[in-house]
């Protein structure tokens, strides 16, 4: 099969594919795996091919079993991640509930007060190092449309002034139940890592994707600044 053309098999339980990711619901487990070079699909750009594909969910399993084990966040459990065929897979307990998004305004706002708690406890979680808990940088995905740079050696602090940022923070990423009104789990974690409390952005608090939209403040510019004057390596 030419690399130009994707490979539109669909396992059993396989319920998505994008251009980046397959994903499956199977007997209670939720997986999602990134695509294989011979996978890669073609849009109106050309041949789309993932950036730190693998990376990011590697870094997701990571993010996962940190926030589980340093606080009572509710998040996935990761039963397993691993690399099969070029392909990495993340392999975690299905969050059951509705999308934030999916709920009334008055609704939400009840979420948001817990959704708020639980971003207080993440800015507990500190370091002084940048990146995800096995040293990992992905950088928001609002700074990674700005830069072709994928390979980051960042400078640690002198003290512990980054905080834990989940970085895709909007509705659709929060789970909820709709009779109750409890978060049953945040997910997507591919983004997350230890960045300055700014890194995050409360996208939960309209609708839409983890970017700037039309009148809001795009502060991916000065984000990107920042980190290229933390890199070992400047050169572009």
């Amino acid at each position: 099969m030419s690399t130009n053309q994707p490979e539109e098999r669909r396992e059993e339980g396989c319920f998505g594919l994008t251009f980046e990711r397959k994903y499956y619901h199977r007997n209670g487990s939720f997986i999602k795996r990134s695509l294989r070079p011979r996978e890669f699909r073609t849009g109106y750009r050309g041949l789309h091919v993932p950036r730190l594909g693998k990376e990011r969910i590697k870094n997701e399993a990571d993010s996962l079993r940190y926030i589980r084990q340093h606080t009572d966040i509710p998040v996935p459990t990761v039963y397993s991640d691993f690399e099969d065929d070029d392909a990495y897979y993340l392999v975690v307990e299905y969050v059951e509930g509705v999308g934030m998004n999916d709920l009334s305004d008055d609704q939400k706002a009840v979420v948001r007060e817990e959704l708020e708690g639980h971003l207080a406890k993440l800015k507990k979680l500190r370091s002084n190092r940048m990146g995800g808990p096995s040293g990992i940088v992905v950088p928001p995905y609002r700074v990674m449309r700005q830069t072709e740079r994928d390979d980051w050696t960042l400078q640690a602090a002198e003290v512990d002034e980054y905080v834990f940022c989940h970085n895709d923070l909007s509705q659709h990423n929060v789970v909820v139940d709709p009779d109750t009104l409890k978060i049953t789990g945040i997910i997507d974690w591919e983004y997350a890592g230890f960045y300055p409390a700014r890194f995050e952005m409360p996208f939960y608090t309209r609708f839409g994707p983890s970017v700037a939209l039309k009148d809001e403040v795009d502060d991916s510019a000065e984000l990107l600044d920042f980190l290229e004057s933390k890199n070992k390596d400047t050169a572009k």
